[in-house]
């Protein structure tokens, strides 16, 4: 078995666990998002998407302070010798809207800018979107934001063509089925709330 192959399926596997994690909204999708983008970052960039090589680094990076936004939350007007606690599913904040769509696009734009002048990308809007979204919707995530599911929903579906374009097809058929568990996601999340 080649590398790359053993590297799509060893992610494929690890992001099974992420999603079932993430469904039940479950803090130790954290540790499955430390390791997943690890095995990731040698997939992508064998692979040569460059930009999600660059994106596993940062879901690495903010795994940590999404378990720490999680874990040790307090509510606005908790008193400080008051315990931190899990933070609740919410929704999305009306004036998070205006800033998010704005660092979306700069991020789009500076990606993809990034990709054409120094890289060999052969796909450097779809590699550019789906990084800018995902760093929009990580930071969702980690608020833990009922929506954040919608934003996944438009990487996800843009990640599964992708993908099979460029010949990865485990990850393809994860980010197939992440594209269907978002939409329940979303709804179970709701419910939640």
């Amino acid at each position: 078995m080649d590398t790359l192959r053993f590297l799509d399926i060893l992610g494929f596997v690890v992001g099974i666990i992420y999603l079932i994690l993430e469904y039940k909204a479950s803090i130790w999708l954290w540790l499955a998002s430390i390791i997943m983008p690890a095995v990731d970052m040698f997939l992508y960039y064998k692979a040569g998407l460059y930009a999600d090589f660059g994106m596993a680094i940062y879901y690495c990076i903010a795994a940590v302070y999404g378990f720490l936004a999680w874990k040790f939350f307090k509510p606005k007007g908790a008193k400080a010798e008051e315990k931190p606690k899990e933070r609740p599913i919410t929704r999305y904040k009306k004036s998070h809207i205006l800033p998010s769509v704005l660092a979306f696009a700069l991020l789009w734009v500076g990606i993809w800018w990034i990709l054409v002048t120094f890289t060999n990308s052969t796909v450097p809007v779809a590699d550019s979107f789906t990084t800018a979204l995902s760093i929009v919707a990580l930071w969702a995530l980690a608020q833990k934001y009922a929506e954040q599911w919608l934003l996944w929903l438009a990487v996800d579906l843009v990640c599964c063509i992708l993908y099979i374009y460029k010949g990865i097809p485990f990850k393809a058929a994860i980010y197939g089925l992440y594209t269907v568990v978002a939409v329940l996601g979303y709804r179970k999340w709701l419910k939640m709330i």
